[in-house]
């Protein structure tokens, strides 16, 4: 049952995600294609963490980041891409309203930790590059614990607000969402009422996010171009250099799309437009991060080579 009778009023207890497309044949190819980025983006991910953890080479402040990074890359693919796989093969995909609230919550918890886990690593940078006779020192496991617990904190914070809004929500028409997961924007157009001192909030929220860690990331970074500038070796200005891409890679692709999602006028919104670059925010980026970095960062490509030469001729 998708609706219930309250009294005078009508009760969703159910949700229909209308997905990516109605065409039969395109959905069976987007089956096969998110199929695939979904195992790439587990794979690839898994292999990172179990690589930095055997490996000693790589027990290294910016490893630590990076091996949580890749943990919440899956936890944000795995918040909607297999719900979003079993509905291709569904007529019409339902979600319950709990499930709902469950995917919301986990898609805004695992977003803001990557904010946080990717300004934690723009901030590693600059002390490895800008201080590096502190940078044990200041970068100690203590310094890197105390980083990921704020990490994992802000994001129960931030994830709290938006399911209590959900919660305020009283659904008491339409139950079809016009996405592939519950994402707020379209859960508000939903809603009948909601307590508007909660949504300022969340507003508030999401913006605070992404302007401090941004913040964060742009001095730093402003910081490691200076020192790499007055660097008087071209070896060691492209060491240093080399260190940085796959991350500003990373930090392009996140922010860029996560930008234009949130930041985009809404004089210009477009559902469809927006349907698309949220798979590219929530499945594709996943799978993007550790090719990224097993790329372009050298030690994770000797280490990789290292690992897989003992498992060749052992």
């Amino acid at each position: 049952m998708a609706f219930l009778e309250d009294g005078n009023h009508t009760i969703v207890t159910e949700f229909i995600l209308l997905g990516l497309s109605d065409d039969p044949v395109l959905r069976i190819i987007l089956f096969t294609i998110m199929l695939c980025i979904y195992l790439v983006t587990l794979s690839g991910n898994l292999s990172t963490i179990l690589l930095i953890r055997v490996s000693s080479q790589l027990h290294h402040p910016m490893y630590f980041f990076l091996s949580h990074l890749a943990s919440v890359d899956i936890g944000i693919s795995s918040s909607v891409t297999p719900n979003m796989l079993g509905n291709f093969l569904l007529e019409n995909g339902t979600i319950s309203y709990t499930g709902c609230g469950i995917q919301l919550g986990s898609a805004v918890f695992f977003g803001a930790i990557e904010c946080f886990l990717l300004a934690a690593m723009a901030y590693d940078r600059f002390v490895a590059i800008c201080n590096p006779l502190l940078y044990s020192t200041i970068m100690s496991t203590k310094v890197c614990i105390q980083l990921l617990v704020v990490s994992y904190i802000g994001g129960c914070l931030h994830a709290s607000s938006f399911i209590l809004s959900f919660i305020s929500f009283h659904f008491c028409g339409p139950n079809r969402v016009n996405h592939f997961f519950c994402d707020f924007t379209p859960l508000v157009e939903l809603s009948c009422y909601g307590n508007s001192v909660l949504l300022i909030l969340d507003s508030f929220s999401a913006g605070f996010i992404i302007l401090i860690t941004v913040f964060v990331i742009a001095i730093s970074y402003t910081y490691i171009l200076i020192t790499i500038l007055k660097m008087r070796s071209t070896e060691g200005r492209h060491k240093a250099f080399s260190t940085c891409t796959s991350h500003l890679t990373a930090v392009t692709l996140f922010y860029g799309t996560v930008t234009f999602i949130y930041a985009m006028p809404k004089s210009s919104y477009s559902t469809d437009q927006n349907k698309v670059v949220s798979v590219f925010y929530m499945v594709v980026v996943p799978m993007l991060n550790p090719l990224i970095y097993s790329l372009k960062n050298n030690e994770i490509k000797g280490a990789l080579k290292r690992h897989l030469g003992k498992t060749i001729f052992s």
